[in-house]
């Protein structure tokens, strides 16, 4: 009875939107996976910095989160997949919050086990892109948006530029990616897509050991003369991709990366002759946003952060950001949820299936415009949220659409039929047996 008062105590304070008293001893854990090292560390080093530096702000400006303090440590995984299973294996040793995998070869080792041990993975536009149904997937999520969706985006923008779908027959689209279950996750829907509108899908698969070594694949290029290419690169694999490109004189306004292709490291190594490639994103790039100067302020200019000044608020870094954004609110809902200050990771979990970060919870955290408002509910754990394109100006990122969503009739369908083979293949998979919160 006493706890039941406790908790009922806890929800009023919530309600009102007071700040939740805590015991100085209160913290929750968070470990984040992350590679430093290797041929993927100039992707994975920004990602990890902006990811490091939200919570540690947090920690600094506001004692943590409703006055519990937010223990981080790092994992390094150089991007290997059983290092990645040992750093899950750790992670769930001193009671993770959640997993974030920074790879979707660790995400695919690691799913099956979270329903078990009762961690949430966050994998964040990354992973399996069937993972979006929560029916299926209650403890993995990845918003704001599968690859599924970024693949459809890009088609989309692609048949923009030629004037309607109608007008897609006919062309040669080509893909590059690294061969890896990252780089192979978006070839479905692409084939899909490419049956339907009568274009010529062209792939180009790069071995993770041959990233630096691109010219046989960009030789096929020029003789196949595509009229579009879209990447799926990582780490070493973008910025050797754009010089490539560049070197075979290839229309840089028709290559157009994903997300994870569009570092400034990236687009720089191809030089004043980069300029006009475009990749997809779906968050701000730059400094200029009251919660990142508080970053400035308190981690990085006070030696906190391992970030580079002059890299400070660079795309990847901020899309770490975005990355702790996601976990530090589901873990506010999973307070108003539970009545709790100190959550669980079955806490966690609940705080992920309610997140609705819109754009007055935006414009609250000194975020607005930053990021499109994401939404993700019990049957839905990516939202299919919007993206935008972005293109390099030979020095800068700069934004060249609106905001737009994905092709969400493709998409879904595809997603539920990949979830039930998954089902099937990994049989006997566990019916859901958590109650939505929503």
């Amino acid at each position: 009875m006493k706890l039941l008062k406790t908790t009922a105590a806890l929800a009023v304070v919530l309600a009102a939107g007071m700040a939740l008293p805590a015991q100085a001893e209160d913290s929750f854990y968070i470990q984040l996976p992350t590679y430093r090292t290797g041929p993927y560390a100039g992707s994975g080093i920004p990602i990890a910095n902006g990811m490091h530096d939200y919570l540690t702000m947090l920690n600094e400006r506001d004692g943590g989160i409703n006055g519990v303090k937010i223990e981080v440590d790092e994992c390094e995984t150089g991007y290997d997949t059983q290092k990645g299973v040992e750093c899950y294996e750790q992670a769930k040793a001193k009671n993770t919050l959640v997993f974030n995998p920074w790879s979707t070869g660790i995400t695919l080792q690691v799913i099956p086990k979270a329903s078990v041990d009762k961690i949430p993975v966050l994998s964040m536009a990354y992973g399996l892109s069937a993972a979006s149904q929560g029916d299926v997937f209650p403890w993995v999520f990845n918003p704001p948006m599968t690859y599924w969706d970024g693949a459809s985006g890009i088609i989309k923008y692609i048949a923009e530029q030629e004037g309607g779908f109608d007008n897609l027959k006919g062309k040669k689209i080509g893909y590059i990616f690294l061969d890896a279950g990252y780089g192979r996750e978006a070839i479905p829907l692409i084939e899909d897509l490419a049956k339907e509108y009568g274009f010529e899908m062209l792939q180009y698969p790069v071995a993770g050991k041959e990233m630096q070594n691109q010219s046989s694949q960009w030789l096929n290029v020029r003789r196949d003369k595509p009229d579009y290419m879209v990447m799926w690169g990582w780490g070493a694999m973008n910025p050797t991709a754009v010089k490539e490109a560049t070197k075979i004189r290839f229309p840089m306004d028709k290559f157009i990366g994903v997300w994870w292709a569009g570092g400034e490291d990236d687009a720089r190594a191809g030089g004043a002759a980069a300029k006009g490639y475009k990749t997809l994103n779906f968050n701000a790039v730059g400094p200029d946003f009251p919660a990142l100067q508080d970053i400035k302020k308190l981690v990085v200019d006070t030696g906190k952060s391992e970030v580079d000044a002059d890299k400070f608020g660079e795309n990847l870094y901020n899309r770490g950001v975005v990355n702790a954004v996601i976990m530090a609110e589901a873990i506010r809902v999973a307070q108003e949820k539970s009545g709790k200050t100190v959550i669980t990771s079955e806490d966690m979990r609940v705080g992920l299936e309610n997140l609705d970060i819109d754009d007055a919870r935006l414009e609250a955290i000194g975020l607005a415009g930053f990021m499109a408002p994401m939404k993700v509910s019990c049957a839905d754990h990516s939202g299919h949220n919007q993206m935008y394109i972005q293109e390099w100006d030979g020095e800068n990122w700069q934004k060249a659409s609106d905001w737009f969503s994905p092709m969400t009739d493709k998409v879904t369908p595809l997603a539920v039929a990949a979830a039930e083979d998954y089902k099937t293949s990994n049989a006997p998979w566990p019916a859901r047996s958590e109650a939505c919160a929503n």
